[in-house]
């Protein structure tokens, strides 16, 4: 696969997601010159394993790297909206992974910097931009579904970990919402917009965080959206778009690459979908960056940095209803 500008990519926290996010990247094609890390050991063996020249035992030492164009921001939650700036400061575009930042107020100083330096800041929400949603958002565009009324999608995993762990820990932004709960609010937020009213519970665990989290985004249209997370248990991972001529449902994992069906209201089958990729996908977001720094372009119509700004301000809505609080935050 040819990238439109062949940018030089530095990977910063080589954690789990950032190795399927490199497997990705090196299988598509894309130039990956440098890892950091807090610990030089660590970003070493990262670099061996993936054939990466330049490995940093520091994120200012890797950010500072003159070979590297754009910087993949892997590390915990909290440590996003520094680690962005970081990156900007120096010059580099940016790809943070989901949840973007901590709060709105984060997102928001995040997306202004880049666009006051005039580089990229992108969410690293990979599900936006798999084919099988590209092709969800052309069948929405072209009416065959007619008015959405609704919109379901939950994303359940059974999680065991103890308190010690970074998904217990609200100073770490811990909990189902920013891991889990992101993927169907931002699913909701893509198809119906930013809700008119937000109803959201939940259970929380004995740190502080939530462990199952379920929203109710109300528009003014009528329509509603429906959405369920949590670390308790696996549940199915499906989503569907319900209109009032034909629905979508598309299969597990709905968030990863898979496939979809239109079923008209009568029971017609009009549409069938089969994702086909290399990899696990992750790439296409990585796509995306370097396609709108080769278009002298910082926002795109996929996943614009407004829109990530909103969405992070619907998790602060949720976790005000339901008590959960950061440390961050005081």
């Amino acid at each position: 696969m040819s990238t439109p500008n062949a940018l030089r990519w530095g990977i910063l926290a080589p954690g789990g997601i950032a190795r399927t996010f490199t497997k990705d990247l090196i299988l598509g094609g894309f130039a990956v010159t440098a890892v950091g890390s807090r610990s030089l050991e660590r970003s070493r063996a990262f670099a061996e394993e993936f054939g990466i020249t330049h490995a940093y035992g520091s994120y200012d030492e890797l950010v500072a790297d003159p070979e590297i164009d754009a910087v993949y921001i892997a590390s915990p939650h909290s440590f996003h909206a520094e680690q962005a700036t970081l990156a900007l400061d120096a010059g580099k575009h940016v790809l943070v992974e989901k949840p973007f930042t901590m709060t709105e107020d984060e997102a928001r100083a995040v997306t202004s910097l880049a666009a006051e330096r005039g580089l990229v800041a992108l969410e690293a929400m990979w599900t936006r931009y798999l084919p099988h949603m590209r092709r969800v958002r052309e069948i929405i565009a072209e009416g065959t579904l007619g008015e959405i009324v609704a919109v379901t999608a939950d994303h359940t995993q059974n999680i065991t970990v103890g308190p010690e762990h970074r998904m217990m820990d609200p100073q770490l932004g811990g909990g189902a919402l920013l891991d889990l709960g992101i993927y169907p609010l931002s699913f909701a937020v893509d198809v119906l917009g930013l809700p008119d009213r937000i109803d959201a519970t939940a259970q929380l665990t004995e740190t502080g965080v939530d462990a199952q989290v379920s929203a109710v985004l109300s528009y003014h249209s009528g329509a509603m959206a429906t959405t369920f997370s949590s670390m308790r248990g696996a549940g199915p991972n499906q989503a569907s778009i319900i209109g009032t001529s034909a629905r979508i449902d598309i299969d597990r994992v709905w968030y990863s690459a898979t496939s979809f069906r239109v079923t008209a209201t009568a029971g017609e089958v009009l549409e069938e979908f089969t994702s086909e990729v290399n990899g696990r996908g992750m790439h296409y977001q990585a796509l995306e960056l370097e396609r709108l720094v080769a278009a002298g372009e910082i926002a795109g119509s996929i996943l614009p940095p407004a829109e990530s700004v909103d969405i992070m301000g619907v998790l602060d809505e949720v976790r005000r209803q339901v008590g959960v609080v950061y440390p961050s935050e005081f």
